[in-house]
């Protein structure tokens, strides 16, 4: 039997840079979710109006995660990063040209339009990355599952520091300075990646097909279904619904109140983000990965997704009750949602590992662009019925769609078979 795999000195610092440049691509990523949110909100825009600025982002993404797939393996790896990261910064740049006068119908196109440029940069960034860590990291003792597990949750504690900021930079700095200094950071960050990225990724095949994105693998499509109603079970109310709802209830409609309203809501959002991603980066050591067998951890993914539908069920529950904002409601959706992030983090965490599990590194960034086409499908019906559901039925029916998406997630989940797992390669 040949050695397992070891990482490289090379690989290894090819990992740490596509790592570094991926926390500054989502830092900026998740401040300006929240700037639009907030800025547009206290526009006067409704529920539904929110969803639509981020329905072209979100659609992007499914279009973007195949085609990048394809480009990764006919041109590189280093190549669709680097696009990411520019394209994110032209993005920014186009946002900060927003025109007060304009009017409603014109603002939202235009935003939507700025929004869908940046959905497209955050998945080529995305897929590059992902891809990396199947290619770079060592085989042996749950390698790929720890270094899957630290880039993912590390990227998420990132973003939701970028929440934070976003509503802090709102809140001081107002919408167009924000934007145009998140802009000169990324700039700067794409100059360095651009001149100091060590060797290590692959270049590309050039006889690479368009047609072998699409997996013929039951276990990559069914935990691609798994993924999109588990993202789209997230995104009913974390998109729209309950920054809507929480501003209503923390905000007093003056300048003032208006700003803590952003500052908390802001904290609330990052704090469960980076819980969220702190989770993720120690989810091999909570499932016991390095002493359990590939096959009990693919059947676990059912478990926990069954666990996590719990949480929705029983603050839909609270919701019915309480028939408007309380007090207590607040605090139990605080406490509870708080907890779906743990278990939500879990669930992602074993996603982001059986993917890279299954895949072969022949065509990893078809198979990975192929499964975030999937991610991007969820969170597009997410976005969708986030501000839908809130704006037909409240927190009730926002909360109760979200169970359903996770309970359709588990049974999807349920369809994985451990026998067909593949191995990281053997060298």
């Amino acid at each position: 039997m040949t050695a397992a795999r070891h990482a490289r000195p090379e690989g290894l610092a090819a990992y740490i840079a596509v790592t570094a440049s991926y926390w500054a691509f989502m830092l900026t990523d998740g401040a300006l979710r929240m700037l639009v949110l907030l800025h547009f909100h206290v526009l006067g825009f409704t529920p539904v109006q929110l969803a639509y600025l981020f329905l072209l982002y979100e659609l992007a993404g499914v279009v973007t995660n195949l085609l990048a797939g394809w480009i990764a393996a006919r041109f590189g790896l280093t190549r669709t990063l680097y696009s990411g990261l520019g394209l994110q910064v032209a993005a920014l740049l186009a946002l900060a040209q927003l025109d007060p006068a304009w009017t409603l119908a014109v603002s939202v196109v235009y935003v939507m339009i700025v929004q869908g440029a940046s959905g497209v940069a955050k998945d080529l960034a995305k897929m590059s990355s992902k891809s990396a860590v199947k290619l770079l990291a060592p085989a042996e003792a749950g390698g790929l599952f720890r270094w899957v597990a630290l880039l993912t949750g590390s990227k998420n504690a990132v973003k939701g520091l970028g929440f934070l900021l976003g509503a802090a930079l709102l809140g001081t700095l107002g919408f167009v300075p924000a934007v145009i200094a998140m802009a000169a950071v990324l700039g700067v960050i794409l100059l360095a990646v651009l001149i100091a990225m060590p060797p290590g990724l692959p270049k590309g095949r050039k006889g690479t097909r368009f047609s072998e994105v699409l997996s013929k693998s039951a276990n990559i499509n069914w935990l691609s279904t798994a993924r999109v109603f588990l993202f789209g079970a997230r995104d009913v109310w974390f998109v729209v619904g309950l920054p809507v709802y929480f501003y209503a209830v923390l905000s007093d409609g003056t300048a003032e109140g208006n700003r803590a309203a952003f500052f908390l809501i802001g904290s609330f959002m990052a704090v469960w983000i980076i819980l969220y991603g702190a989770v993720q980066a120690v989810a091999p050591r909570l499932l016991g990965a390095s002493h359990r067998s590939e096959a009990e951890l693919i059947l676990s993914a059912r478990d926990w997704a069954w666990a996590l539908a719990l949480v929705p069920a029983g603050l839909t529950v609270a919701a019915l009750i309480a028939s408007g904002p309380q007090p207590w409601l607040t605090a139990t959706l605080v406490a509870g949602l708080l907890i779906f992030g743990v278990l939500f983090a879990i669930n992602s965490s074993l996603h982001s590992w059986l993917i890279l599990a299954f895949s072969r590194d022949e065509r990893v960034t078809m198979d990975v662009g192929f499964y975030y086409m999937a991610n991007a499908s969820g969170r597009l019906l997410g976005t969708l019925l986030s501000g839908l559901s809130y704006q037909l039925g409240g927190l009730a029916l926002m909360l109760g769609t979200a169970t359903m998406m996770v309970a359709l997630s588990a049974l999807a989940a349920g369809r994985l078979r451990p026998q067909d797992v593949l191995t990281p390669t053997r060298q």
